[in-house]
């Protein structure tokens, strides 16, 4: 028997790893307690997720733990010991913006859980893979610094900086720059993950993540941009753009693009990596841009306000370059651009799977 153990697997990410190890063959024991709809609210809920994947998947085991609690973390890993062949641990405070409100809850979620999982699979599976979902806020606002022409409807890096042609990649420095708290608690993790690997010789990656998305993402206004940003128009809700006039872009990738990447790492692991993942100038848009694309699909108009004063370590323009890993995963590519993104997303909202 070989088991994945999925942390935060009715999420976006982590429901799209269940479904995709499980097609692969593996047994799946999912760790979700639905920590989102505490932190935003019940339509950020990922209960019918976990509830769905029960009934439907026969091999996959949902256990509703949360990943602080060490003592039934180590249950897990003590029941299924070597059987463990892979850790995907997507589960998170992702909120930028929310970790101001409770430092402490944003760092023992992030950071010391990471650690603690790190720490069970070292002694109960070395050999496992370790995926983490970590953040391209690990940079903080360094991208900031880099030079940008303003266009008519974007933020563009200028000609010269090295970042232009293909995005901005793994040597940009996580020093000296203003993460977010969340930045700060995703860092320690992401560097504990690369730490684990290389000190004690474990297959672990931390994949620093663009915007993620996809139809069952359950954004709220605090996190997660398209799809909070879909919701407001299809419902005729208020959406607050804050700062850069809307032109800050943002490069998207598709929930199932970003699995294949971890599928693609699982069979051919390395020791301590990390790799900026993202939809690179395959797939970017900037608020504005998704707004006119996102009314025009929806046959509606936004009641939307402008604010001049953007979030705390916000990017004006962050497109990842993802050819690090395509140079050692050479079959995998980005097959979901943002227009098919954008129309799959009105179309799930506006006819919700009940």
């Amino acid at each position: 028997m070989s088991i994945v153990i999925v942390t935060g697997s009715g999420g976006l990410v982590g429901s799209e790893a269940v479904k995709k190890f499980h097609d692969e063959g593996l047994d799946v024991v999912g760790i979700d307690n639905d920590l989102r709809s505490k932190l935003f609210g019940p339509s950020a809920s990922t209960s019918a997720h976990s509830a769905l994947q029960s009934k439907s998947l026969r091999k996959f085991t949902h256990m509703d733990i949360d990943i602080r609690n060490q003592d039934a973390i180590s249950s897990i890993f003590r029941k299924y010991k070597k059987d463990i062949s892979g850790v995907v641990h997507c589960a998170a405070q992702p909120s930028h913006d929310w970790a101001a409100k409770d430092p402490r809850l944003d760092f023992e979620v992030n950071a010391l859980a990471t650690l603690g999982l790190l720490e069970q699979t070292r002694l109960f599976a070395p050999e496992a893979r370790f995926i983490f979902m970590s953040s391209n806020k690990v940079y903080g606002d360094a991208p900031n610094k880099l030079s940008f022409r303003e266009k008519a409807s974007r933020y563009q890096l200028a000609k010269l900086s090295r970042f232009a042609v293909h995005g901005i990649d793994e040597t940009l420095s996580i020093d000296n720059s203003l993460h977010s708290l969340f930045g700060v608690s995703k860092a320690s993790a992401d560097l504990m993950v690369q730490e684990y690997g290389k000190y004690f010789d474990m297959n672990t990656v931390s994949f620093r993540g663009g915007c993620l998305t996809g139809p069952s993402h359950q954004g709220a206004e605090l996190h997660g941009f398209l799809s909070y940003l879909v919701k407001c128009v299809v419902h005729k809700m208020p959406y607050r753009v804050f700062g850069f006039k809307g032109k800050q872009v943002r490069d998207n990738i598709h929930s199932s693009d970003l699995v294949e990447a971890f599928w693609k790492f699982f069979e051919k692991p390395r020791k301590g990596e990390v790799f900026n993942i993202g939809g690179s100038h395959f797939s970017n848009i900037s608020v504005i841009e998704a707004i006119e694309k996102i009314e025009r699909l929806a046959k509606k108009r936004l009641d939307v306000s402008f604010s001049p004063e953007a979030r705390r370590g916000d990017h004006r323009w962050y497109v990842s370059d993802v050819r690090k890993f395509t140079h050692h995963y050479p079959e995998w590519r980005l097959k979901i651009g943002i227009d098919e993104i954008l129309d799959e997303m009105v179309s799930r909202e506006g006819n919700p799977v009940r």
